[in-house]
């Protein structure tokens, strides 16, 4: 089938609610009214910081405000999930570090993401130059539909009279100095000199052991993905750091191996030079069930089966001795990958890409932005999951099968910072996570500005140092009896040295629980008709040339929510049955759509793929309506 979004096809015709917010940023200090921007499509963005579905959209929205800076207005709109991203620096930073070009809403008590019922990080909404609300999109994937959708826009409202070009009310804000902007990860050279990940210079800064001084730059500087050396390579927001195993660097011929987040890539870094190597990833992102995640041999003969397939914002990676092979925290799709370098392959070993936290066998558990990764001196590997501020352990046995088990952490929506039992303790989005050599683990908790340690000898969970500037990696350094951290401060661009306690013991503090608060849906007891809105873009159709071209999953926390519906099946339409006894939960809703070009005169279409994860908090209310709407693409 093939739709339109013609005017009459589009919304009813619904005027935009006024932007409401705590302040702006990117503006010169100036507050933007909807009526500033009558004349111009506007497309709102709702993000959150944290989030890295939300990070993937800042990518995909670049192209789009470059070519029609002079008819759009993007909007960033931060209404935030974590406690530490509604405080104004914080989110000042983040604007800085993910060069966000653009005005930006601060929307702490989510007053407008109310106003314009999103449900879901991240969603956009087109406002039409008349200032009413022509689409409505959850998640990521919708770029050339919203190209299609602004051109459509400016041939309608530039024959209306109606379309103003010129610049919008974006002011660029000063530029961070320094030796570092923004480092992710830092690990120690053979030589005793640092190598951070230094990922607002899109570089790789190696340091000396006093960790400041720079003795050289790999990486021109620019934003970019291109191999060669060490002053004319790009990058794009590295971020995970790794050394190769010694036996290994002369036949590969690179030493480091790094997560280059933003170009969905892993590159190799030869040492003796700095030259730059890809030897993973295509740079294109994966889509998930995306047909074209694999380039066919035929048409890269000569690449390696690592090279011809796309990943999604790897976010660290380690070597592990009991799976042969690293292991990537792919973070942009929640799982775990293996890279084996000598055979060139690259595997999803981890995760069903549900997000969520759910132990077991590690195929079929449930990851949420996985992000820091550490060896343990018995080979198992510690995870720090973001998203669900989890401290959690992969093991692997002798036959090579292995499982996750988390050892901190609550869920999706519950964090903060308590110490104490490891079942009732609490982390912050925490980033990054580091062995000690006692078999302990010392944690970044990112958002909770601290260093925290797991002890599985007590099962207990400790706070080691505070008042940390968004901390986001940590190594270990033994010398003799003494151990030293040295965490990665991002926010404050500069590394830092901390001297651990004999005992490695830390305090036992208890600064409080939260919970995500987002306004929360009321459904009726019995049925209720769950139904995803998708509707390709003008030219396109529903993509079914390898299968079905949808996809929903749905379950519930607590699980006794659902009587009825959850699992997974191919309709965007699904009857559940609420349990009447249950008052209130999440339901969490994973959808996906496929559409190509329609034209049967193109050999090769464009095909693209939206998918989006909700977790929609519910109260069972006799007398609700029997339909719960979501718009994957309204």
């Amino acid at each position: 089938m093939t739709a339109n979004t013609q005017p009459s096809a589009r919304l009813p015709r619904v005027r935009a609610s006024e932007l409401v917010g705590r302040g702006w940023l990117n503006t010169g200090g100036v507050d933007v009214t909807l009526a500033d921007l009558r004349g111009k499509i506007v497309v709102l963005d709702f993000w959150t910081f944290c989030c890295v579905n939300c990070l993937h959209v800042l990518d995909e929205l670049r192209e789009l405000e470059e070519a029609h800076r002079d008819e759009v207005v993007i909007v960033g709109v931060h209404s935030p999930k974590f406690v530490h991203e509604a405080d104004p620096v914080a989110l000042a930073a983040a604007v800085d570090r993910y060069e966000v070009r653009h005005p930006v809403l601060d929307d702490p008590d989510l007053v407008t993401w109310s106003a314009y019922t999103a449900r879901a990080w991240p969603t956009l909404v087109v406002v039409d130059p008349e200032g009413y609300v022509v689409a409505h999109m959850a998640g990521e994937g919708h770029a050339s539909t919203l190209e299609i959708l602004v051109r459509e826009l400016v041939e309608e409202h530039s024959a209306k009279g109606t379309l103003h070009r010129g610049s919008g009310p974006y002011v660029p804000a000063e530029p961070t100095p320094g030796t570092l902007r923004f480092p992710a990860a830092v690990i120690a050279l053979e030589s005793g000199n640092l190598l951070v990940a230094d990922a607002g210079h899109h570089s790789l800064a190696e340091l000396a052991a006093d960790g400041e001084t720079l003795v050289r730059r790999i990486g021109s500087g620019e934003r970019g993905l291109s191999d060669g050396g060490r002053q004319d390579a790009t990058f794009s927001e590295p971020n995970g750091l790794c050394l190769v195993p010694a036996t290994l660097r002369d036949q590969l011929g690179y030493d480091v191996l790094v997560a280059d987040t933003v170009n969905h890539a892993l590159r190799g870094v030869r040492l003796s030079d700095g030259h730059v190597t890809t030897v993973a990833g295509t740079g294109d992102q994966l889509m998930v069930g995306g047909a074209e995640n694999v380039v066919p041999e035929t048409t890269a003969p000569d690449a390696t089966p690592a090279l011809r397939h796309r990943l999604t914002s790897p976010w660290d990676v380690v070597w592990s001795e009991r799976l042969g092979a690293f292991l990537v925290a792919m973070a942009g799709n929640h799982s775990l990958w293996t890279f084996d370098p000598v055979a060139g392959v690259v595997e999803q070993v981890g995760g069903t890409q549900n997000e969520g936290l759910l132990d077991g066998p590690l195929a079929q558990a449930w990851f949420a932005q996985p992000s820091g990764l550490s060896v343990g001196p018995d080979g198992s590997v510690w995870l720090a999951d973001a998203e669900t501020s989890a401290l959690r352990r992969v093991d692997v046995a002798d036959d090579g099968s292995a499982t996750i088990t988390s050892l901190v952490g609550q869920g999706l929506f519950d964090f903060g910072h308590r110490d104490g039992a490891a079942a009732q303790a609490l982390l912050q989005h925490p980033l990054g996570v580091a062995a000690l050599p006692d078999g302990s683990v010392v944690v970044t908790d990112t958002y909770n500005g601290a260093l925290r340690r797991y002890d599985p000898a007590t099962d207990e969970v400790t706070t080691l140092v505070g008042g940390l500037a968004e901390p986001s990696d940590a190594l270990v350094q033994v010398d003799g009896d003494e151990v030293h951290v040295l965490v990665v401060e991002s926010t404050a661009h500069r590394i830092t040295r901390v001297a651990l306690p004999a005992t490695l013991a830390g305090e036992v503090l208890d600064s409080g629980a939260h919970r995500t608060q987002r306004p929360v849906t009321d459904v009726p007891p019995g049925e209720l008709r769950l139904d995803v809105v998708f509707t390709p873009a003008t030219g396109q159709k529903y993509d079914d040339r390898f299968g079905p071209s949808t996809q929903l999953t749905v379950s519930s926390t607590p699980p006794e929510l659902l009587l009825e519906g959850a699992g997974r099946d191919l309709p965007l339409v699904r009857t559940l049955r609420i349990n009447p006894e249950v008052a209130e939960g999440v339901l969490h809703v994973t959808a996906q759509a496929a559409s190509c070009d329609a034209d049967p005169a193109v050999e090769f279409p464009a095909c693209h793929l939206a998918q989006q994860d909700w977790g929609v908090p519910v109260r069972v209310v006799a007398g609700q309506p029997d339909v719960l709407t979501l718009p994957l693409r309204g």
